[in-house]
């Protein structure tokens, strides 16, 4: 049997990917919209990310696993087969992720840095646009990648102990 080794093969796997993804996602947006929002980096603003970084890896896991992941998954169905490739099928994954969790987290971002005012929806209009561009690049490029590539090292040591056990059993 032939499995695929860079994708989860159940639900633990499933949420130590998605674990790997929402936590490199969340510490590098949390970091550049504060950076970009304070124009300036130092010990402060390094506490500040700190504080912040827990709260939007759980939102976000919360927000992908519960809805966003799910209307991805069916959004890159409608858009690939069974028969395109691996690369295809991801990039359309990717791409309606980073849409739905860009646009959530960049509202939801703005609230628990500044809490709710009237400028709220005026600095989703300006900072969502970038946010997409730079979280799609970032995913496509780094974070995906990063979590694959420990799928492949997970997938390796557990196929790794199966031929071990096999030897020992004969």
């Amino acid at each position: 049997m032939n499995l695929e080794t860079r994708l989860p093969r159940n639900g633990k796997e499933g949420a130590l990917y998605g674990l790997i993804i929402c936590a490199l996602t969340a510490l590098f947006m949390t970091s550049l919209s504060t950076i970009l929002a304070v124009k300036n980096f130092n010990g402060d603003v390094a506490i500040s990310i700190l504080k912040m970084f827990p709260i939007m890896v759980v939102i976000a896991i919360i927000l992908e696993a519960v809805v966003i992941g799910r209307i991805a998954e069916k959004l890159a169905h409608k858009f690939t087969k069974p028969t395109d490739s691996f690369n295809a099928q991801i990039l359309f994954r990717i791409l309606f992720t980073v849409i739905g969790m860009s646009a959530c987290m960049t509202l939801i971002g703005n609230a628990v840095a500044e809490g709710f005012s009237s400028e709220i929806f005026s600095n989703w209009v300006t900072n969502w646009p970038r946010n997409f561009i730079i979280v799609l690049a970032a995913e496509s490029i780094v974070i995906q990648p990063i979590a694959r590539f420990a799928m492949v090292k997970l997938h390796a040591s557990q196929d790794k102990k199966i031929k071990t056990a096999d030897l020992n059993v004969n």
